[in-house]
């Protein structure tokens, strides 16, 4: 009896012990990678965390069939499915490799290789036509060249030193009178190619024309040994305009030319066509864009919301930040308005290093001002979105600063080899095509910072110095564009006190003073 009892007290606990369930979620821990490399790469690994994908550059002698991964780093207690570091990938399509811990995160890992490819034949019109995907390459030529008998001044169709063609070709006298067919082996892998001629009528074009608000830059293509221009009108006028050749710059060994026309008219429509001597090109059209002002480059407009001051009225539009948020979790805030001022009037930003914390626990807060927005506090880290809706192409960056320096006493694992040598401020400008704001995080464990060489920065430009200033100074920052053509989407510029200060790394007490930031749209 007493062991019927025992059995059927045991299989209540059983089953009570079944019903009970476990409704204690997973912590959510978005999974990222820290770093990554790859054998041949020609410059850092674009780690976008937002959306998950790595981007691997790769030099043109690289078998983007067999890249092989040399570093790799994840956050903490991360699996990465399948197994990557030391192995090859075919990155010619992008990869999925799975990031996992609690859940799993799908990660994206692909491969931007650019081989530099040309054909040149002596006297033709423009850059011959190089179509990658469908392996074709397109010469023009004056209505008066002998195809078969044409001067072949360059070739390259593949990567260099590691590239075979056959029939063997060489600059010289070649027949193209009949398309030309031509296999192109590189890696082990050949490539039909085609190469064809076309004779043009046309013998100097206008390409392209794009207008900024005070500057065209316009392109064409003529004879590649004579000296070819361009002329210019407004729309409703019937003088054209020499553009001076000091203006004008020639390809190098092929037709293509250039020219940029400055001192243009705002939201004025002009006109725009080559020449070549008594030849004369096409003619296209286009309308110069406005100018903007530059929001609050007067740092004249504060308010203080509790111990953090906001660079922007308190009813007003807020289009620069600080890090000040940041900072007053363990201090006071470390940009603030200031009357020293070098037009004597108004306020200006001081941006101050500083060691923020209580009894010696903190870190080191670098002032910062920017155009763009406190996220939010990452436990003593913050997270910042960089940038402003802006379109239009400024040429350079202007206005006043007064930089005091200190020895760097605070650096960051990567920076001690700076220790004790003098901070230096960083003031620095870029147009960019993000389809967002860019997210700076900067708790290392899964840091993104801005990067001037990624492909969505369409201009940029910066000053860096490490001396004190004689007082107020005026300063000029010429961006550097790498298309004319691109529009952008945001503008950002940041001002630091402290050039590694994302970094945790700096002098206390360096001090840099803005004001009187604006944009000019003109060239010389």
């Amino acid at each position: 009896m007493k062991t019927l009892k025992f059995l059927l007290s045991l299989i209540i606990l059983l089953l009570m012990y079944g019903c009970i369930k476990n409704d204690i979620p997973y912590p959510t821990i978005p999974q990222y990678f820290t770093s990554l490399a790859a054998e041949g790469e020609i410059a850092p690994a674009l780690l976008d965390s937002a959306n998950y994908r790595a981007t691997l550059y790769l030099g043109e002698d690289v078998d983007i069939q067999k890249v092989k991964i040399t570093e790799m780093q994840t956050t903490p207690d991360c699996t990465v499915s399948p197994a990557i570091l030391g192995e090859t990938l075919d990155l010619s399509t992008p990869k999925v490799v799975e990031l996992r811990r609690f859940q799993t995160y799908q990660w994206i890992i692909q491969a931007e290789q650019n081989i530099e490819r040309y054909f040149r034949i002596a006297g033709q019109i423009g850059e011959s036509v190089i179509d990658v995907s469908a392996r074709r390459i397109v010469v023009y030529v004056p209505m008066t060249a002998n195809l078969a008998r044409l001067n072949l001044t360059a070739i390259k169709l593949g990567p260099a030193g590691i590239t075979s063609l056959s029939p063997a070709i060489t600059p010289g006298l070649i027949d193209l009178s009949r398309p030309m067919r031509i296999a192109v082996t590189a890696h082990g892998r050949t490539e039909d190619w085609t190469i064809f001629t076309e004779k043009s009528q046309l013998l100097v074009e206008t390409q392209q024309v794009d207008a900024w608000s005070e500057v065209i830059w316009a392109y064409g293509a003529g004879p590649a040994d004579v000296k070819n221009g361009f002329q210019y009108r407004e729309a409703d006028s019937a003088d054209w305009i020499d553009v001076p050749m000091k203006n004008v710059t020639q390809a190098e060994g092929s037709g293509q030319f250039s020219c940029y026309i400055p001192h243009l008219t705002p939201l004025t429509k002009y006109v725009v066509r080559t020449v070549s001597g008594n030849n004369i090109g096409n003619e296209m059209e286009a309308t110069t864009q406005p100018t903007e002002i530059l929001p609050n480059g007067s740092f004249d407009q504060w308010w203080l919301n509790g111990k953090i001051w906001c660079p922007w009225n308190e009813d007003g539009v807020r289009f620069w930040d600080t890090g000040n948020t940041g900072a007053a979790t363990l201090g006071q805030s470390n940009v603030m308005p200031s009357d020293d001022t070098p037009l004597g009037s108004g306020q200006s930003a001081k941006l101050e290093t500083r060691f923020v914390g209580i009894a010696g626990i903190g870190k080191l807060a670098a002032g910062s001002i920017y155009t763009g927005s406190f996220a939010k506090v990452d436990g003593t880290n913050g997270i910042l979105e960089f940038g402003r809706p802006w379109v239009v192409r400024p040429t350079r960056l202007r206005g006043y600063y007064k930089f005091t320096t200190a020895p760097i006493n605070y650096a960051s694992a990567e920076f001690k080899s700076l220790m004790g040598e003098n901070d230096a401020c960083h003031i620095y400008i870029a147009l960019t095509d993000w389809t967002t704001t860019y997210q700076i995080r900067t708790n290392p464990k899964n840091r993104q910072l801005f990067n001037p060489d990624s492909p969505e920065i369409i201009a940029y430009g910066e000053l860096i110095r490490n001396t004190d200033t004689n007082g107020w100074e005026e300063f000029t920052v010429e961006l550097t564009y790498r298309s004319t053509s691109r529009v952008p989407r945001y503008l950002q510029i940041t001002c630091a006190a402290s050039r590694y200060g994302d970094y945790f790394t700096g002098g206390t007490g360096t001090t840099l003073f803005v004001d009187q930031l604006s944009l000019e749209y003109d060239l010389p």
